[in-house]
């Protein structure tokens, strides 16, 4: 998932939790320790040197400065091919001592664009560091893979979830048929596209910014990013901070459960404040507060509401909507004035603001057309990055990090199960997250090197941060993830709301920068109280 920043960057956010593309995946990626020891030579990559200047969209910040880095298509081929990746910065405004690296999640979040609208959260770091992000292969300007019309014909298959139990083997199809769609409209890019190789990027990045290690702060799915670096490159660690761990072992359709719990417990804590003002829509009693929600999405399904796009509000809008609003506390009031909207006046516009992350509204179903193909591994411009390419590359880059391919019949006999299983974490969300079953039915076997080997680590110590309430990313897998790491893993428990600490906590912040800045380590364990207790 993309990860929370500050209120006013949610008109960027796009952290789609529901699975609604489909994309080809290769296997068999290398895992080599070192990318200096791996046959055949990659001295070319690890020799280039980034050419900073301002960058060019209207928008950025004076100060923000982008440039490129080319990295192989295919690691194991280097003349296959290359892709060039999209990389921004601020400059060291202090003492400088190398660079720190972001990734702000998704998977699938553009990493320079994110930099240029939230990058006063991370003004503290300049002190010593240039501050860095990049778009990964597939995400952004870098080769952004699409899926065209395919999107929303997944979405269609794997959102209609009594009918899928009707009839899973159309379904199954429908999902097929869209995977097609992806491969067609994304270009060569599709078959290299994960983690695996994303990290052995990232070590490219850090060869030319000149740093002998890797400073690096990964958000939400960045802490999966930064556990396979430390796996591949541990002699190439320095201070690594990972906010709102992902799970390394969970296979997809556990983590859609666990994210519709998480997704829950974040809604029973927003109606629970809710209730306690005289303007909330939903009444004054939470019980009565849940039964409404649930009663308003079952409406909207039989019934979707037509939007100021000439499209349609369904239930599953809604409820996408919603769990875009819980991400952050700082969102409970506008989330609150939009669902008033809806009930009191059937103005749909603040809801879809907050499905589409303000990206494009509700009800529109058409990718921006694309005249330039990335075929040739350059960068597009901004303007030819397709709407659907974070969730296509959320798809994508997913079911290359995934190894389990369930059958058709496994899916068929066990669909009933799941969805019972889903709709027990949560009434409301379990429909929309039930998805994830068939998120990669019918794609090629993902790796199973981060299952297998990311483990029992060998690097300086790192950072880990949990957040008790984040809806996204539980608790327990921080905890489970420092286990897996190793010895090197420091927890730092934040006992707030929302995905993410690093801009919510105050505490959180200061302990991250401290590690980044000074090498400042808290014993594992440590925690930082809510906001609210100051």
């Amino acid at each position: 998932m993309l990860a929370k920043l500050s209120p006013r960057h949610m008109a960027r956010r796009c952290a789609l939790t529901g699975a609604v593309g489909l994309a080809l995946v290769g296997a068999g990626l290398p895992t080599t320790a070192s990318a200096r020891d791996a046959e055949p030579d990659l001295t070319r990559f690890y020799d280039q040197r980034i050419r900073w200047t301002a960058c060019k969209e209207a928008d950025a910040p004076e100060d923000l400065q982008c440039g490129k880095v080319t990295v192989p298509l295919d690691y194991a081929r280097p003349g296959k091919g290359t892709l060039d990746l999209a990389l921004a910065r601020y400059r060291a405004t202090g003492d400088k001592r190398g660079s720190v690296v972001l990734n702000f999640g998704g998977p699938g979040g553009p990493g320079v664009v994110e930099l240029a609208h939230g990058g006063d959260d991370f003004m503290d770091l300049t002190d010593n560091y240039d501050v860095v992000s990049f778009d990964p292969r597939g995400v952004g300007r870098s080769s952004p893979v699409s899926c065209g019309d395919g999107l929303f014909q997944n979405a269609a298959a794997m959102g209609g979830t009594d009918e899928t139990l009707r009839d899973p083997q159309t379904a199954l199809r429908q999902v097929r048929t869209a995977a097609d769609a992806c491969a067609e409209n994304s270009g060569p890019v599709l078959p290299y596209i994960g983690t695996v190789n994303a990290s052995r990027d990232l070590d490219v990045i850090r060869e030319a910014l000149g740093d002998k290690k890797l400073n690096y702060l990964g958000f939400s799915y960045g802490t999966r990013l930064g556990a396979v670096y430390a796996a591949q490159f541990p002699d190439k660690v320095g201070r690594l901070v990972l906010d709102g761990v992902d799970t390394l072992t969970e296979p997809l359709s556990e983590q859609g459960v666990a994210g519709a719990a998480g997704q829950q417990a974040a809604l029973e804590d927003f109606l629970r404040w809710c209730v306690r003002h005289a303007s909330c829509p939903l009444g004054q009693d939470t019980r009565a507060a849940r039964e409404e929600v649930q009663r308003l999405v079952r409406s909207l399904d039989e019934a979707p509401v037509p939007t100021a796009f000439s499209g349609e509000l369904t239930g599953q809008d809604l409820v996408a909507a919603i769990s875009q609003a819980l991400y952050s506390k700082d969102h409970w009031p506008t989330l609150e004035r939009a669902l008033a909207a809806l009930v009191e006046e059937g103005d749909t516009r603040h809801i879809e603001a907050f499905a589409t992350g303000g990206m494009a509204p509700a009800g529109h179903r058409e990718p921006r057309p694309r005249t330039t193909r990335t075929g040739d591994g350059t960068l597009v411009d901004y303007e030819e990055v397709p709407l659907d390419n974070l969730p296509a590359a959320l798809m994508a880059i997913n079911c290359a990090d995934d190894p389990d391919r369930p059958t058709a019949e496994q899916i068929t006999r066990n669909l009933g199960r799941l969805r019972a299983a889903y709709e027990e974490a949560s009434p409301i969300f379990g429909r929309h997250r039930l998805a994830q079953v068939l998120m990669c039915y019918g794609r090629p076997k993902g790796t199973d090197y981060i299952r297998d080997e990311v483990k029992d680590l060998d690097t300086p110590r790192m950072l880990l941060v949990g957040t008790r309430g984040d809806p996204a990313t539980p608790y327990r897998w921080t905890t489970q993830t420092a286990k897996r790491l190793g010895p090197s893993a420091v927890v730092l428990d934040n006992k707030g709301e929302g995905h993410t600490g690093y801009a919510a906590s105050t505490c959180v912040h200061r302990t991250v920068d401290a590690f980044l800045l000074y090498g400042t380590l808290p014993p594992s364990g440590s925690s930082c109280g809510s906001e609210d207790d100051g």
